[in-house]
């Protein structure tokens, strides 16, 4: 751990002396306040009115356990990264298991910000298509690969601190999109009719992944605290990143059911009437928020395989290396470009063991004061319960919705 350590400090932003509250402010809140927005909607119209509670309920529950995590690396200074507690907690078996996870769930996210690019300029400009090499390729699937295109050179960054200003254009962005679905509902005519149902009972599955998904930072919590010039504020940074983004969420979630009720769709921009100006607006700046949360978020899968190789140190193999990341992504958007079901997916499977399930696990095993039966123990014994059965259930549910839309495609 401790050689581990002294690789990670050559981190850039740790070379200037860490990242201040502010900044880290922003790269937490950016982290937390995802594409998620977009599908808020969708899940309430899958789950019902009272779906809205388990997104309050998930709130809570994902802050909690990022206090946990913090907890594990207060305890323990040399931790620099989420697999490191892991480490602590059971050995090099639980760094691997927890690592493998992570970086899977990072890079699945990466690829619902190309699926997202490539569903929204293909309803802004449904008729173009793009031949290369005498090949061609339909709208959704060349805009894909030209998004990845201009989000490429954000990624051969590696100060968190400069990534922070990339971070408030992704705050802005998504605060610009719940302002044109006011305007689209208030003032364009769309209004807030709609009354839709208190619940459904078939659809809370789907509805409780998404929202899971919608709090994955947890992630790159331990980078993003280890960023920072002053740890002891790090809890603050995660009471104003958790708090704000799920108003912003429940916001989202209560004015696009009212607008559309059981005809949402995925994503609300692609319910939104193709011809106002609004529309446009709201697409746009889409569009614009994974070309500033990419790089963010497949950073602690660069740092990760940069401090396993020393020869990754090398600026044009580190750009390389990252080159080489954008460019799976790329292709498991092309073949799997679901962006609803895998954002389930990553919300059941991956995000409910990395933000619910490990956190707990970890922090049982690392602080012996915490086994002691007490409030404390009963909210993690009841927090493992609960992550366990909507991991099982959404998984399942997640994954037979994916084959059968790959059957019928």
């Amino acid at each position: 751990m401790e050689s581990q350590s002294q690789l990670q400090v050559s981190n850039s932003h740790q070379q200037s002396g860490g990242t201040t509250f502010l900044k880290t402010c922003f790269n937490g809140l950016n982290s937390v306040l995802g594409v998620g927005i977009l599908s808020m909607p969708y899940a309430v119209s899958q789950g019902g009115w009272l779906s809205l509670i388990l997104l309050f309920l998930f709130a809570m529950i994902s802050w909690y356990t990022a206090l946990l995590l913090q907890r594990c690396m207060n305890g323990h200074p040399l931790i620099k990264s989420y697999p490191d507690i892991g480490q602590v907690a059971f050995g090099y078996k639980g760094k691997a298991l927890i690592a493998i996870i992570i970086y899977i769930e990072l890079f699945l996210i990466a690829v619902e910000l190309l699926i997202l690019e490539g569903d929204n300029l293909e309803k802004l400009f449904p008729n173009v298509s793009f031949t290369i090499a005498g090949l061609r390729i339909g709208g959704k699937r060349g805009f894909v690969m030209l998004a990845a295109l201009v989000i490429l050179p954000t990624t051969w960054l590696r100060s968190l601190g400069v990534l922070a200003y990339v971070s408030v254009g992704g705050i802005l962005a998504s605060i610009i999109l719940l302002g044109c679905v006011v305007w689209v509902g208030e003032v364009d005519g769309v209004g807030f009719h709609e009354r839709g149902h208190f619940v459904h009972l078939g659809g809370m599955a789907t509805a409780v992944s998404i929202f899971s998904f919608c709090f994955c930072m947890h992630a790159v919590l331990p980078t993003l605290i280890n960023s920072m010039k002053d740890r002891s504020q790090s809890y603050k940074v995660l009471l104003v990143s958790f708090v704000a983004s799920t108003i912003v969420y429940g916001s989202m979630a209560i004015l696009g059911y009212m607008m559309f009720g059981e005809y949402l769709m995925s994503q609300i921009t692609l319910n939104l009437p193709t011809k106002k100006i609004s529309t446009k607006i709201a697409i746009y700046t889409t569009i614009i928020n994974p070309l500033t949360k990419y790089a963010v978020v497949i950073t602690p899968i660069a740092n990760a395989i940069e401090d396993k190789s020393l020869l990754c140190k090398r600026r044009p193999i580190a750009i390389l290396m990252r080159s080489t990341i954008v460019v799976s992504t790329v292709l498991i958007a092309l073949f799997i470009p679901f962006f609803g079901y895998i954002m389930a997916f990553i919300g059941a499977f991956l995000n409910v063991a990395i933000s619910l399930l490990f956190p707990c696990l970890c922090y049982l095993k690392i602080n012996k004061a915490a086994r002691r039966f007490g409030f404390e123990l009963i909210i993690i014994i009841a927090i493992l319960l609960i992550g366990s059965f909507i991991g099982i259930l959404g998984t399942y549910i997640s994954v037979r919705q994916i084959v059968n839309q790959l059957k019928s495609s």
